[in-house]
């Protein structure tokens, strides 16, 4: 476990300057999760979105049940003990962490995010079984040579790691930087480690509305993309069955199959060969 002064220091400060008066996307996932670490502008904002796409409560729903089943399975079936989460957002029930250690109390997890409002949670992730470790780093996905070495500190990279980049890649707007980022995080990793990626596409039109609305509003917009260009960050690995899927279908379990089938975002976990 991780207990440095700096990062309770950061989160001090990063409390103190975060603007209650605007809606935060981060507080907005909450809210669409269920979670109370929201403001009423937050709260305004979410429900126009879903005025728009309506969709998008069973999308947040069901990319946390897709995280939990993919987890599961890395850590259980895959034998799979490191875990680099980009792209952490606030914490919630059952992160990372805390499925991969219920499987397997030795496993090591990396949380990132370059959002201070997540820095301002962090210590809520700081938490690990005797056996493991956790830690959070606050950088950017697009500097990735900083996010790796800060990791390094905590996980093995010469042995499998699960690079988990669940809602961030649309964070990245530039198609090229995207690709490149996947592509130096994968060849960062030996042999034996996984690729799991999660994000909205651009199929639904009024998902695009919704989203080209906020986008227009807020200083970190989202770009939507298609199934195959998802599915072109994952060139060259071998897809774990049933492949790139919508978040419900990837290996359902009995709360899944009651869930919406489509709900405008894929998920898909690959090996790394």
């Amino acid at each position: 476990m991780s207990d440095d002064p700096a990062t309770a220091s950061s989160a001090q400060s990063s409390l103190s300057t975060i603007d209650t008066t605007v809606p935060h996307s981060a507080r907005i996932w909450n809210y669409w999760l269920g979670g109370k670490d929201n403001y009423a502008v937050d709260r305004d904002a979410g429900d126009r979105y879903r005025q728009t796409f309506p969709g998008i409560v069973d999308m947040a729903r069901t990319g946390r049940g897709f995280l939990t089943r993919v987890v599961r399975h890395l850590a259980g079936e895959a034998g799979i003990r490191q875990f680099l989460d980009i792209g952490t957002g606030l914490p919630t029930a059952d992160n990372t962490h805390e499925i991969a250690q219920r499987v397997a109390p030795e496993s090591r997890v990396v949380y990132v995010d370059n959002d201070p409002l997540v820095l301002a949670h962090a210590r809520a992730l700081l938490t690990s079984t005797a056996e493991g470790s956790t830690d959070y780093l606050h950088a950017d996905v697009r500097d990735t040579r900083a996010v790796l070495d800060k990791a390094a500190q905590t996980l093995d990279f010469g042995r499998p790691v699960a690079v988990m980049l669940l809602g961030v890649l649309g964070l990245v707007p530039d198609d090229d930087i995207a690709g490149d980022v996947v592509r130096r995080l994968v060849a960062a990793v030996p042999s034996g480690s996984y690729l799991v990626i999660g994000d909205a596409t651009d199929t639904d039109p009024s998902l695009v509305e919704a989203q080209d609305y906020y986008n227009e509003r807020d200083a970190s917009p989202y770009r939507l993309r298609s199934p195959g260009h998802i599915a072109g960050f994952f060139d060259g690995l071998e897809f774990v069955s049933p492949g790139l899927v919508s978040y419900p279908q990837w290996r359902p379990d009995a709360a899944a199959n009651c869930e919406p089938s489509d709900v405008g975002a894929l998920g898909g976990v690959a090996r790394i060969p």
